[in-house]
């Protein structure tokens, strides 16, 4: 074989790989739960199924789209779609691009969220709780402690589970602001071990995450490395 044959073969393979990699971006992915944020709807190690195209398409989609990250995030989108609160998204992390994190939509462009003690008022509402008894926290592999479950309410009577460790928490009270437009206000389940955007991205936090950053729609946990009976759970 010749130099140039060899070359061309290169990049030929190349090339497919790349478009691979470019599909795959394009109509579905996978992402590997590292942490407690999202518990108890999502564990660590839990294994998702993410829909690519649910809300459009931005140039984060792309494979090494952190590489095109701007601080401001931009509007631009391709068949944008706004997601819905209560959706459960994976975008790319704004204090580090590189990264791959998930949280649940809370607030939308124009709502006026609030903290009290721990409850989220979206434009002037309190979110309904329900108490729904203990619960054990894995907040690292292998290391569980106790905390309580909640059905927390999303306008449009969309329940999912929360979290709480303790009262009074660090994150538990945040005076009103409206978010503002190109934005989400995003938090995880796991409301006292959760930087999401009740922490800003200088503290290492999400902050009002830009729809730019946004890569998906996470629709269910298909395995888990740490939790065997967790097999193809639904997250709509």
């Amino acid at each position: 074989m010749t130099l140039r044959n060899a070359l061309q073969n290169v990049l030929s393979i190349c090339g497919a790989l790349v478009f691979s990699l470019s599909i795959h971006s394009a109509v579905a992915a996978s992402y590997t739960v590292p942490s407690a944020s999202m518990e108890p709807t999502l564990m660590i190690g839990d294994h998702i199924g993410v829909v690519i195209p649910q809300y459009g398409f931005s140039t984060a989609n792309l494979p090494f789209g952190y590489l095109l990250h701007s601080p401001e995030g931009g509007n631009s989108r391709l068949f944008g779609h706004m997601p819905s609160r209560g959706d459960v998204i994976v975008f790319r992390a704004p204090a580090s691009p590189k990264d791959t994190w998930v949280k649940r939509v809370i607030g939308l462009p124009g709502d006026r969220i609030e903290l009290r003690g721990g409850r989220v008022l979206i434009n002037g509402t309190m979110l309904p709780w329900k108490d729904e008894g203990a619960f054990h926290e894995e907040s690292s592999k292998g290391i569980w402690q106790v905390a309580e479950q909640y059905d927390e309410t999303l306008p449009g009577n969309h329940h999912h589970k929360i979290l709480k460790m303790q009262e009074n928490g660090q994150l538990d009270d945040i005076a009103p602001f409206t978010v503002p437009s190109g934005r989400l206000f995003v938090m995880g389940d796991n409301r006292d071990n959760s930087a999401d955007s009740r922490v800003p991205v200088s503290d290492g936090g999400v902050g009002l995450l830009p729809l730019w950053n946004v890569t998906g729609r996470a629709i269910e946990v298909l395995w888990s490395w740490h939790h065997p009976t967790r097999v193809i759970i639904s997250l709509a």
